[in-house]
């Protein structure tokens, strides 16, 4: 038989159509365990590629005949390998293109709303990374908040609805991503905004975004209003699109809240996370659809791949919403933090302009699951 690969996007469609697939991932037991492709009716096994080097006999009775089958490996080639053994024993089987790596770099966009005049705001879903960027179009203009480094979705979008690039916008010095956003600014002239509070060790120009800045993207039709929401990092600034949207960063999640430690900092910020929470949020409408710059879980996702939710209900079900004891609070916080994001340093690093690693390094920084809530 002939192996065939699958790409990350027919994989992504499985998610969301909630189809069945069985994985054989052949990475080490520990990084499968870190992070894996996650699906509602996935099955699994992990065997690692050098316990298969011998053949594959060990393991055909586990791998099912009748739901498709798709070899996972890190950068494609292991994959290949096992895939072709498999199919020489007569198995049918797929492997991931690219590996783990192509998983962790596809985005998704996906229409979340419209907003007055005719304009719309779009989410770009990394699927793999559990990343959120989005692109608020009018009247030919786009703005794009806390863009990846895989410059060319953006770029191929926007050209595909006919927008011109005009702003660009990181709610917050990220940690556990590469920001695309310098580059794109670069690339297309469009203004990079970012949080002066968390661009005091940056070393290129920016626009300073502070509170109650107002940007307006074609022809004074969409608003964007900045509102200062410190917490996650002394800088993260949400924005209240049109009236509409409320895009929180990672200060608020669907299911969780924003970590305040990714700069050391967890005793200094966990009181700006709940003074942001708990008064600045509520100061504005309930009515505010959260879009976060992450999600954890595939449970998050809506039922077109998307993910948001009423502020109002967040207020309701978020558990990190609704703890009346301040010292309670304090204690949730600082004691349930997971794991530092991988290479978090250098990717901190990266986004100030500071060192400048190549296409290959930046993959590898990051490689592994977003770590950005509190669990």
């Amino acid at each position: 038989m002939t192996i065939t690969g699958m790409t990350s996007k027919e994989v992504t469609k499985k998610i969301f159509d909630k189809e069945e697939l069985f994985i054989l991932d052949v990475r080490n037991e520990s990084d499968f365990k870190d992070w894996k492709i996650e699906g509602e009716n996935f099955e699994y096994l992990n065997v690692p590629y050098f316990e298969l080097l011998d053949g594959v006999e060990e393991i055909i009775k586990k791998i099912p005949t009748d739901k498709e089958v798709l070899v996972v490996c890190a950068k494609e080639g292991s994959s290949v390998m096992v895939a072709e053994m498999l199919s020489d024993a007569g198995l049918n089987v797929s492997y991931l293109k690219g590996g783990m790596k192509a998983w962790s770099e596809h985005l998704v966009p996906v229409k979340v709303g419209d907003l007055n005049d005719g304009g719309e705001i779009f989410q770009f879903v990394r699927i793999g990374k559990g990343c959120l960027s989005y692109m608020v179009v009018s009247n030919g203009e786009a703005a794009l908040i806390d863009a990846t480094r895989m410059t060319k979705t953006y770029f191929d979008f926007a050209e595909r609805i006919g927008a011109k690039l005009t702003h660009v916008f990181d709610t917050h010095l990220h940690a556990d991503h590469i920001s695309g956003g310098r580059l794109i600014a670069e690339k297309t002239g469009a203004t990079y905004w970012l949080p002066s509070k968390d661009a005091t060790e940056v070393t290129f120009g920016y626009q300073p975004l502070e509170d109650g800045n107002d940007v307006i993207i074609g022809n004074t039709i969409i608003n964007i209003h900045a509102m200062y929401s410190p917490g996650h990092t002394i800088g993260s600034t949400s924005f209240v699109v049109d009236e509409k949207f409320l895009l929180s960063g990672d200060i608020l999640f669907i299911d969780s809240i924003g970590r305040p430690d990714l700069a050391g900092k967890a005793e200094d910020w966990v009181g700006d996370l709940r003074e942001t929470l708990y008064i600045r949020y509520r100061e504005v409408s309930e009515e505010l659809i959260v879009l976060p710059a992450h999600f954890m879980m595939l449970d998050e996702l809506n039922d077109d791949g998307s993910v948001s939710e009423k502020l109002g209900t967040l207020f309701s079900k978020n558990h990190g919403l609704n703890i009346e004891d301040e010292e309670e609070f304090r204690k949730m916080v600082t004691e349930n933090l997971p794991p530092q994001p991988n290479a978090y340093q250098e990717i901190r690093q990266t986004n100030m302009g500071k060192v400048n690693p190549d296409i290959e390094q930046q993959r590898e920084m990051e490689i592994g699951p977003n770590r950005c809530a509190i669990r």
